[in-house]
Parts: structure tokens; sequence; C-alpha cells
């Protein structure tokens, strides 16, 4: 059997980089939480919330007919939405009377119903897929495991922040706001540790001040998606990606790179 044969399709699946007005520095944070490391997939490491494209998101973009002309790109949106509430607590991309109290409640019943539709139907919400950016999209191959995932990430606002948030401690185990900047900084002192896209999509997050400089970016930048290479060269091997899609780092050493 070759090595096509053996490589598993990829698996669906979504990312929510969610800002906030920084606290402590002038720059934005964002909130980034902890895998369990258990989990088979990143496990201990830093990352943005999210997760794969379930069924269920499936059947709810069917019902709104691609709300995006794309029921695809509808059905990931909605996962980002759905994984966010689930594993932070945060109610985003949605429409609606919200407040800590409501969005505790309707993270309960996401949590007991394992679909979304449910969710809006009780709490009187409807999406608003249009609060989330795409940003990247983001297929590593050749990795140690044997799932794959093609994700989709997007950039959303909360604003002030004035809002609590809670691990699900399941998949996760901490979550945190920081600012982009920091993260790499706390990556680099080995507080955190960080897979290899979720180190260049910090340092492409570090370029902006504001939220609104990021989604501007990110809409004036094409989503391609991305998939690492290996590429040898005379000092060593590296791991690189497109040098055209925002990044300002495209390659690092094999070594040090962390695919898993």
């Amino acid at each position: 059997m070759n090595a096509a044969a053996d490589t598993p399709d990829p698996i669906p699946a979504a990312t929510l980089v969610v800002f906030r007005k920084g606290r402590a520095a002038p720059e934005p944070e964002i909130l980034m939480t902890i895998r369990s490391r258990t989990m088979s997939f990143a496990g201990g490491m830093a990352v943005f919330p999210g997760g794969r494209v379930d069924p269920e998101d499936y059947e709810l973009a069917a019902e709104i007919s691609g709300a995006l002309g794309d029921p695809e790109e509808t059905a990931h949106r909605i996962a980002a939405i759905r994984e966010t509430l689930e594993e932070t607590g945060l109610a985003l991309g949605l429409e609606g009377a919200m407040d800590a109290q409501r969005a505790a409640s309707a993270r309960a019943l996401l949590l007991e119903k394992r679909a979304l539709a449910p969710v809006l139907e009780a709490f009187d919400l409807a999406l608003d897929l249009d609060a989330l950016t795409p940003f990247a999209r983001w297929l590593p191959l050749g990795l140690a495991h044997n799932r794959i995932f093609d994700t989709m990430f997007y950039l959303a606002d909360l604003g002030t922040g004035a809002v609590d948030i809670e691990v699900d401690a399941t998949e996760n185990t901490h979550l945190f706001w920081v600012s982009a900047a920091e993260a790499l900084r706390m990556a680099e002192r080995g507080d955190i540790s960080l897979i290899f896209p979720t180190r260049r999509n910090l340092e492409r997050l570090a370029q902006f001040a504001t939220f609104d400089e990021a989604r501007d970016h990110a809409r004036q930048t094409p989503v391609r998606v991305i998939t690492p290479e290996v590429v040898e060269e005379a000092d060593g091997s590296y791991l690189t990606i497109p040098d055209d899609l925002g990044y300002p780092v495209t390659r690092e050493e094999l070594t040090s790179a962390n695919r898993s």
C-alpha cells in the first residue's frame, strides 16, 4: 500500500481567535486555552478555541440554506461559534438577549444537546455569521498522529471583554487572555508550548495594534490552504509556508518546529 493510501481523510475543523481590549497593555488580548495532555492532538499545547465541524453543524447550515451562499462555509462558522461557547462560555456570533447568566445556561444546554440548533430555539437567538472574519486555512499533512485537521481560522471581537469565561475541563485545562506578543514571549520562556500553526498565527496577529487592524488585514489577504512543507537547504531542514499570505515568519528549523 502506498503512502497516499495510508493518509487519512482530513477532518473539517474551525477555530475562533477571540479579541478583547487589552488590560495591562495597549495591544489587544486574545483568548487561548491549554489542551488536556490526554488529548491525542496537540495535547498540553496552547491553542485558540475550536474543534471539528460536527454533522449537526452541517444540518443547521442546510436548514438556513447556507446563509453565506456557501453551506460549507456556513457550517464552519457555526462550528466555530458552537465550539467557543462549549469550551469557554463566550456567546459570540449570536444575536439576541445575552448576559452572563443566559450565556451560562446556553452553554449548559449545548453541553447536554451537543448541537447549537436547540440552543438557538430555547434562548430565541439567531446566528450572526458576519461577526466572524475568515483569517486563514491550515491543512498540515505528514504529522506523527493519525488524524489530519483541515482548519478554518476566524477572527471575532468581544469588545470590552466584561464577561465570564470558564474552562470546560474535558478537552482543556486552562483559559487565559494574553496579547499575541506576550504569548510568543511565554513560549520562548517555556511557560507554554505551541504547535507550528499556532506560533505562525500568533506572529501574524502580533503585527496589529487593534482588532480593526487585524480584521482589515484579514479581509485584504486571500485565504488559501496552507500546507507546511519541508525544504532542505545547505544549513539544514526547514518547515516552510507560502510567503504571500500575511505571515511575517514563514519558516522554522525542522528540529525546533512542533508539529503535533
